[in-house]
């Protein structure tokens, strides 16, 4: 088992993780009922995907 000769500095471990970083979710403002949304998905509060309306919500 290889074992390391010299110990990993702070900074080099730091370095090395730098793209490991959480990135925020994109939204987007459904024009018919301006609720957020993931973009490309039908909006869960109407149904509508675009222009069109492809899912029928049932309101309670």
């Amino acid at each position: 088992m290889a074992v390391p000769k010299k110990r990993t500095s702070k900074q080099r471990k730091l370095k090395r993780r730098t793209h490991q970083v959480l990135t925020p979710v994109v939204l987007t403002q459904c024009k018919k009922c301006n609720a957020k949304y993931r973009p490309h998905h039908v909006c869960p509060n109407c149904g509508t995907y675009g222009e069109k309306s492809v899912l029928f919500i049932k309101k309670d």
